[in-house]
């Protein structure tokens, strides 16, 4: 056997998000979000569901602290439902709502386990949606105020923020291709979006350490690894366009070198861009630039980027894994995928801390006769990937904590409950919670703050 030691003080956690998890979506003076319109949408969620109840968290918090303390987390990253705070987006505070976030943050530091708060995990008010949304850029001004809420109200107990989670997602998922809320299919409205998410990150990052001065700071960006399948120049430009819209047209800005010059005239090409990068204003790109204390990291897949039929592209020779060795979401098993962009965040953009904030797999395995969820494929995963995070710390990456998506089983946004990514079976009928195998496969883990793999 082969142990793979983390370094001292290694933060091994697992993630959820408000919407996903929360429900009482309408109790104790909550305000309407995007998702909870859009679920209520007929056709929007595959299985017709919504995240009304999802896993009851907001009554259930207590027992999921003990099952968190039960399986030895080090660290808890969550969201704050946005409109639990403040109903119309800003303005007037919504108190029950702050108090719940305090009673949980309360609960977590009592249990010993570190909370990472993420301001924003794509739930924004309606309120806002109603004035124009995040192509609006009075919204990135709403976000700051909402931060300072926050901060203001737990800043003295929380040690670590996270502005956003995936702009990517906010962006693209919810503007331009439509799948997420509110549901757009406007690609310049996706531009706008983009802009003014990561310019409310910059705006936000001296109010947080303003009111949490002895806090981290950072941003969650998720990442897809893009390769050509083959040396040919079709197959080459094709996985460098697809890298400039997923990646770096988010990564380049936040670590102060603009947005990417051949992405922007790629758009200003289609059409996107008519009067190049009108949007911003003086001082936003410094602004977006805010000094960092470290970059959370979303990483599931990667793409083998093939140009089919052009006359002078090269013979496939990298290809994708088959079908058993995707998740249920369709997604290629790739572990080397997150070796490669940890190295490639701390070398090429030079992140001075970096922390895993989602990896993970959906598989539907559920109990057995005996009640027990056998989720070697679950484990096999996490394995692999943690193998390659190890591998990485061995080259220099300062790679601080993990955290494993997701805690629980839970509402998969356009998916609805159709996926489980959860270390923790939920029946949705009675919100029984069922720890997997990962999930006490994992609990060693992180008591032995190693890796134990066969030879």
């Amino acid at each position: 056997m082969t142990t793979l030691t983390f370094p001292d003080g290694f933060l091994w956690g697992t993630a959820t998000s408000a919407y996903q998890i929360e429900g009482a979506w309408n109790e104790d003076g909550k305000g309407e979000s995007i998702w909870d319109r859009f679920s209520h949408t007929p056709g929007k969620i595959r299985d017709g569901s919504t995240g009304d109840v999802a896993c009851d968290h907001y009554h259930r918090w207590q027992e999921d602290i003990r099952l968190m303390r039960e399986l030895g987390l080090k660290a808890y990253r969550f969201s704050i439902s946005w409109p639990r705070v403040l109903p119309e987006g800003r303005g007037r505070v919504n108190q029950a709502g702050l108090d719940f976030y305090k009673r949980l943050v309360d609960g977590l530091l009592e249990a010993g386990i570190v909370p990472f708060i993420t301001l924003y995990h794509w739930d924004l008010p309606q309120a806002l949606q109603d004035e124009g949304g995040w192509p609006n850029r009075r919204t990135a001004e709403a976000f700051v105020e909402y931060a300072d809420v926050v901060s203001r109200s737990l800043g003295d107990r929380v040690r670590h923020w996270i502005t956003h989670n995936e702009p990517w997602c906010i962006a693209i998922l919810g503007h331009q291709i439509g799948e997420h809320a509110p549901g757009h299919q406007n690609p310049r409205e996706a531009l706008l979006t983009a802009h003014h998410v990561l310019l409310s990150h910059g705006w936000a990052v001296p109010v947080l350490r303003r009111n949490s001065p002895e806090a981290e700071v950072g941003i969650t960006l998720n990442y897809t690894h893009y390769m050509p399948a083959s040396s040919g120049e079709p197959d080459i430009k094709q996985a460098r366009w697809l890298d400039g819209w997923f990646n770096r047209w988010f990564f380049d800005p936040i670590f102060g070198r603009h947005y990417p010059a051949d992405m922007t005239a790629a758009y200003q090409a289609g059409g996107l861009l008519p009067q190049g990068l009108d949007f911003v204003q003086p001082g936003d790109m410094e602004a977006m630039a805010a000094p960092l204390d470290f970059i959370g990291l979303n990483y599931y897949t990667r793409e083998v980027c093939r140009v089919w039929g052009a006359a002078d592209n090269k013979p496939q020779v990298v290809f994708a894994a088959p079908a058993d060795q995707r998740t249920d979401m369709g997604w290629e098993v790739y572990p080397d995928g997150l070796y490669w962009l940890l190295s490639r965040v701390y070398f090429e953009y030079q992140a001075p801390k970096i922390y895993v904030t989602e990896n993970g797999c959906s598989y539907s395995d559920g109990p057995d006769e005996t009640g027990r969820i056998r989720d070697q494929r679950r484990i096999d995963y996490l394995a692999a990937h943690f193998a390659a995070a190890h591998r990485a710390i061995g080259n220099g990456v300062p790679l601080a904590g993990y955290f494993v998506w997701s805690l629980m089983d839970n509402f998969e946004w356009a998916h609805g409950f159709r996926q489980r990514f959860g270390l923790v079976w939920v029946d949705y009928a009675t919100q029984q919670r069922l720890p997997k195998d990962s999930a006490w496969w994992y609990r060693d883990v992180i008591a032995a703050n190693a890796l134990t793999l066969p030879d």
